[in-house]
C-alpha cells in the first residue's frame, strides 16, 4: 500500500512539473510578443510627425489636390485629402488662391505631407474694412436717439349722477 501511495504522489508531482514548465513557455512567448508588438508600434509611430506652418501659398493644384506654402524658414508641398478641414468653414482647395496667408497643420510620413487643417487667415485689408464697418455700425446706433415714446393720459373720469 505505501509502495502504491508513493507512486501516485510521484507521478502527480510530475505532472505538476511539466504543467508549470509549460505554463511558463506560453508567459515568454507572449511576452515576447507584446514586446516586438510595441516596439513596431513605437517604430511607426515615430515616422509620423506632426508639424505646422505658417505662410504665404505660392502654388495651388486643384487637379493634384496639392498646396503649396512658403514660410520664412521654408517651402513646403502638402496634399490635401477628404479628410483636410478647412477654415472658415465650407472653403475647400479651389477657394485658397496663391498670395493668400495660410496655417496648415499636416503629417509627414514616409516623405509625403499630408494637410489636416488648413487655416486661410484674412488679408490685412479686408480686416481693416471690416473693422470700419463695425465702427460706423457703433457710430449710427449711438447717434440715433431711440424715438419718444408719447405717453397716453387716462380717460377722464365723469362725475357721479345724482348722489
Amino acid at each position: 500500500m505505501k509502495k502504491a501511495i508513493a507512486i501516485v504522489l510521484s507521478v502527480m508531482f510530475v505532472f505538476a512539473l511539466t504543467a508549470a514548465t509549460f505554463a511558463a513557455e506560453k508567459k515568454e512567448s507572449a511576452s515576447t510578443e507584446k514586446k516586438e508588438m510595441a516596439a513596431t508600434k513605437k517604430a511607426a509611430k515615430k515616422k509620423v510627425m506632426h508639424k505646422q506652418i505658417t505662410g504665404e501659398v505660392t502654388a495651388v493644384d486643384a487637379k493634384a489636390n496639392t498646396v503649396t506654402v512658403k514660410s520664412k524658414k521654408a517651402e513646403v508641398t502638402v496634399t490635401v485629402d477628404e479628410k483636410t478641414k478647412f477654415m472658415p468653414k465650407g472653403k475647400t482647395i479651389a477657394d485658397v488662391t496663391a498670395g493668400e496667408k495660410v496655417m496648415v497643420k499636416y503629417t509627414e510620413a514616409e516623405g509625403a505631407n499630408t494637410a489636416k487643417s488648413i487655416k486661410i487667415e484674412a488679408k490685412k485689408a479686408e480686416k481693416k474694412k471690416a473693422k470700419k464697418a463695425e465702427k460706423k455700425k457703433e457710430e449710427k446706433k449711438e447717434a440715433a436717439p431711440a424715438p419718444a415714446k408719447e405717453e397716453k393720459k387716462a380717460p377722464a373720469k365723469k362725475p357721479a349722477a345724482g348722489y
